[in-house]
């Protein structure tokens, strides 16, 4: 029986690459990327000559089974995203849970992921915390928003950075004017930023200066008085 390795990939700075996740793509039969074009140039990068299989949204329920038949015949396979852990607002939860239910060990190297920096360097507590990912687009966007009002844990969304002027306005709306946020963006990378302060600052800040980027939000909790 061969084993599942989720490996954690860069969100920005290649440095951040772990040495035991250069050793495990190297030695491993072979690798799930969700864009080989992008992991090509990573593994380049390391040396890393494994082969390489698409493995990403579009496919991923056609796949499975047959990955999970290599892994029983004794395969060795890791999976890896674009940046950051799999299955985090990425492909991966669908072949864990397959490995999972047919006997498959699993392993999940630490590693880099965006919002656990963004959480920490935003100043708001962040002994609770409750993870959203994408809100969605049109219908049960306004539906989250209203049961997330009365949320008092620090929330972490992944926004677009097309969305996210109209989605500090939605804050305002939902949460109100005083709400606290931080919004990380190009985490890890040369342009790295965080603004921090109200939902209407924030909104002020990059309705001046529109973003560009890999976003993450973070927004304090109702407070309980």
């Amino acid at each position: 029986m061969g084993k599942l390795y989720l490996v954690p990939t860069p969100i920005g700075n290649l440095d951040d690459m772990t040495f035991r996740a250069i050793k495990v793509l190297k030695e491993v039969d072979l690798i799930l990327a969700e864009d080989t074009r992008n992991s090509g140039k990573l593994l380049k990068h390391f040396e890393i000559a494994t082969h390489m299989q698409s493995h990403h949204m579009h496919n991923e329920h056609k796949t499975v089974e047959n990955i999970v038949k290599r892994l029983q015949t004794g395969e060795n396979i890791a999976l890896i995203s674009d940046a950051g852990t799999p299955a985090i607002s990425d492909p991966g939860f669908l072949l864990t849970r397959a490995c999972v239910e047919n006997g498959v060990e699993v392993e999940c190297l630490p590693g880099a992921t965006a919002f656990v920096p963004a959480l920490v360097n935003s100043g708001l507590p962040n002994d609770k915390f409750v993870f959203e990912g994408f809100l969605p687009d049109k219908k049960g966007r306004q539906t989250r928003y209203l049961a997330l009002a009365d949320e008092t844990r620090t929330m972490i969304l992944y926004v677009s950075p097309h969305k996210l002027v109209k989605t500090l306005a939605e804050f305002i709306q939902y949460f109100g004017a005083d709400r606290q946020v931080s919004v990380s963006r190009e985490l890890s990378k040369l342009h790295e930023e965080t603004v921090r302060g109200t939902a209407e600052e924030v909104l002020k800040h990059f309705e001046a200066k529109p973003p560009k980027g890999e976003i993450v939000v973070i927004v304090g909790g109702k407070s309980v008085k």
